[in-house]
């Protein structure tokens, strides 16, 4: 009987190694694109509230304006002291529509963050920033029910794929804002540990049961309704923490208290050698 070649086996083994690699990308991928879309419909609310505010006040900025060019051609008193409380008007209209211009660039610049497909290299990021990124797309499904409170400290460039990191801050707070029944807040921390960056984000949910705890992190295990979780954000993001970023992800939960999940970053990437 023949042996079997050593160098087939391996080129196999490598093969199906590189194939489930690329399967795992694709998931992903399809995961972060269905979670961008449960959020889009909130995400479009935040952007035309303030598209809706900057039209209506252009249309009295355009009617005040017009007054004005006809206060001043009239060159009478009465009609000056007008036109100086039309400016007023059109000044203070300004002012809102830059604060709504503002938001508007905040929602984008999140989606942008989060939709950017990272480069093979790695880069340093600022965590804290791409934090405050990610809450601006969750802020949609925040408002008006969960209080968010940022405690961040001074932490290090991080060495790191960004927006893989963005999609795990996105799961978390997702999953923490679903946690909650009514109102309630989430706490996002970061502190320097050692030679990596700690991130926790705590809710007041309803806590996991004992009994669901070791089943947290495998694929496919959701405790939400059916059409609400896909049960593979969590799996996800172990997989990015700890096998692409060699970090760490757990977390800690009361029933009926809440629950807080810890994910650790190591600032310098381990270089691998060459094979």
């Amino acid at each position: 009987m023949s042996q079997p070649d050593p160098a087939e086996a391996s080129n196999e083994v490598a093969s199906l190694r590189a194939k489930a690699a690329r399967l795992a990308a694709q998931l992903a991928e399809e995961h972060k694109m269905a979670e961008l879309g449960r959020l889009l419909a909130g995400i479009v609310h935040e952007i035309n509230s303030p598209i809706g505010s900057i039209l209506s006040n252009n249309q009295v900025i355009i009617r005040s304006l017009e007054m004005l060019k006809n206060a001043l051609a009239s060159g009478e008193l009465a009609a000056l002291e007008k036109a100086s409380r039309q400016v007023k008007t059109c000044l203070s209209l300004a002012a809102i529509d830059k604060i709504a211009c503002e938001r508007i660039s905040e929602v984008v610049r999140g989606l942008k963050t989060y939709v950017r497909v990272d480069n093979a290299e790695l880069r340093k990021a600022d965590l804290n920033q791409q934090l405050n990124n990610t809450l601006k797309l969750t802020q949609c499904e925040f408002r008006g029910r969960i209080a968010v409170e940022t405690d961040f400290g001074e932490v290090p460039p991080v060495e790191c794929h960004a927006s893989m990191l963005g999609q795990v801050f996105l799961n978390v707070l997702v999953n923490a804002g679903q946690a909650i029944d009514g109102p309630g807040k989430v706490t996002i921390r970061t502190r320097v540990e050692g030679g990596t960056v700690h991130v926790s984000i705590a809710d007041t949910g309803r806590g996991i049961k004992p009994e669901d705890r070791p089943k947290i992190f495998a694929g496919g295990f959701t405790t939400k309704p059916v059409g609400v979780g896909t049960g593979l954000g969590l799996s996800l993001s172990k997989r990015i923490v700890e096998e692409t970023h060699g970090g760490a992800i757990d977390f800690e939960s009361a029933v009926g208290v809440g629950t807080t999940f810890h994910i650790r970053i190591p600032v310098e990437q381990k270089k691998k050698a060459a094979g």
